[in-house]
């Protein structure tokens, strides 16, 4: 039995997947987890957003992953417009 798209377990890996697909310190944009995590074309992803926004925010919480802004690193819950996710120091796996 496979697991839903938006399962948060999935969606942490999926997080983690593409950043480890990545050169060192690359980022990804949580709508790029989103369509990954979304297995049918159209405009499904978008429903997923919320779910990836929430897989960063644990993450971050365990230290995983950063986010940031123009190279900078913020805080999810206070930072304005479009948002970056990378991989934080020493968590290359």
């Amino acid at each position: 039995m496979s697991r839903r798209p938006d399962a948060p377990e999935r969606l942490e890996e999926t997080v983690l997947r593409l950043l480890d697909q990545r050169a060192e310190n690359a980022t990804i944009c949580p709508s790029d987890a989103a369509r990954a995590a979304h297995s049918d074309s159209g405009d499904g992803w978008r429903a997923l957003m919320d779910p990836v926004r929430e897989a960063v925010r644990r993450l971050v919480a365990a230290g995983r992953v950063e986010v940031v802004q123009h190279g900078e690193v913020v805080d999810m819950d206070t930072a304005r417009g479009p948002i970056r996710v990378r991989k934080a120091p020493g968590k290359r796996d």
